[in-house]
């Protein structure tokens, strides 16, 4: 599957993988500073996100194959590569079954463990959405918020939306296939699988997808890691406190 990808700079290249119903686009703003400081970002949409083509088959070893393969075609080695919630578990899959591509990983409020399916409202919320009914970001916006009361989670997936024809809406995502995949999204990191490379973790301080408790098992299947906090920030990190995040990841990779 050729993934579809936004890439700007020059230097050493940098992939970007973004999390469960996000897209490379998310990532912009954060993408092009890294560029700056001399890397070649690639911002990918994951199979079924964004622009990336649609398929049935969805779990986390598909989609490291499919970041394998992209690489291949790219002719990219000794990548930086940042993965962001569900593109945590894509990045530590493929850390830990193509050790020798990755040059230094960043994996972003997300842990090896298996986590529960958390996401039900959200994906009943995009299913009500009848695009014969609903004309305008605000009609959908106003369906949406009877499933989803958080305004900034709401704005994030209508990202999602674009004009698939005049006067007709749509959503990018393959809706289906991620709803009938949701429990692969909390797969855990298999227990045996290990990365010696260099690792860094963020989690948000306000966030509880890695906590104190699961520390053990980072440092077990990623020995040379470390665990940074960004102060202030939620699951959305990146988002929440932009520049505490960019400034560890620009410490970690460049020493």
């Amino acid at each position: 599957m050729k993934l579809y990808s936004n890439v700007f700079g020059e230097g050493a290249p940098f992939i970007i993988l973004h999390g469960f119903l996000g897209m490379g686009d998310n990532w912009k703003t954060l993408g092009r500073k890294i560029a700056e400081q001399g890397f070649q970002v690639h911002l990918l949409d994951q199979r079924n996100h964004g622009r990336s083509p649609h398929n049935d088959n969805f779990n986390y070893s598909i989609m490291a194959d499919d970041l394998e393969v992209y690489c291949q075609k790219s002719q990219l080695k000794n990548i930086s590569l940042i993965g962001h919630s569900m593109g945590g578990k894509t990045a530590m899959l493929f850390a830990v079954n193509y050790p020798k591509a990755v040059k230094n990983l960043i994996v972003a409020d997300i842990g090896p463990k298996y986590y529960p399916l958390h996401h039900r409202d959200i994906l009943d919320g995009l299913s009500s959405l009848d695009f014969d009914v609903l004309k305008s970001r605000g009609e959908v916006d106003q369906e949406l918020s009877k499933y989803v009361q958080d305004m900034g989670v709401r704005m994030f997936l209508m990202k999602n939306l674009y004009w698939k024809e005049k006067g007709k809406l749509a959503l990018r995502i393959n809706l289906d296939a991620l709803i009938k995949n949701a429990s692969e999204i909390g797969t855990e990191l298999s227990n045996d699988k290990s990365f010696q490379g260099n690792t860094l973790f963020l989690k948000g301080e306000k966030s509880n997808y890695i906590l104190k408790e699961d520390e053990v098992r980072i440092k077990n299947q990623f020995p040379n890691s470390l665990l940074t906090e960004i102060p202030g920030a939620g699951h959305w990190l990146h988002a929440e406190n932009p520049t505490d995040f960019l400034s560890n990841v620009l410490e970690f990779v460049k020493n």
